[in-house]
């Protein structure tokens, strides 16, 4: 571990199974249960965990955005939303990139950036 580098994200979900299924269907993300209301995530660059509760994570409302990197935008958009994400921002470009945001199967917003086209 780095000293005073992030080392670890927990994010809110009302449906921890639904979350699990998308998140290994789209990223291959891998997932360790403990208990009924807690399940970590791992082989995601940042390891993290989904806690069972009724909110979402949203930055409209202020929370902080999680932002994935991709090679292949599209398809990652494509995927994204074959596995149950919401588009929330469609692609755009933005000082370095372009990048897309979605909604997870629970509601929380998460972004997706790739280098320019």
């Amino acid at each position: 571990m780095s000293h005073h580098h992030i080392h670890y994200l927990e994010v809110p979900a009302r449906d921890l199974a639904a979350v699990k299924t998308f998140f290994q269907q789209v990223f291959g993300w891998h997932f360790t249960d403990y208990g009924p209301d807690y399940t970590a995530f791992s082989q995601a660059g940042l390891a993290g965990g989904f806690f069972r509760a009724p909110l979402s994570s949203r930055s409209e409302q202020g929370a902080a955005l999680p932002v994935l990197y991709s090679r292949e935008l599209e398809q990652t958009q494509a995927a994204v939303e074959a596995a149950g994400g919401t588009l929330h921002k469609a692609i755009f470009d933005f000082p370095g990139g372009r990048r897309f945001h979605f909604l997870d199967p629970v509601g929380n917003e998460w972004a997706v950036w790739s280098e320019p086209a």
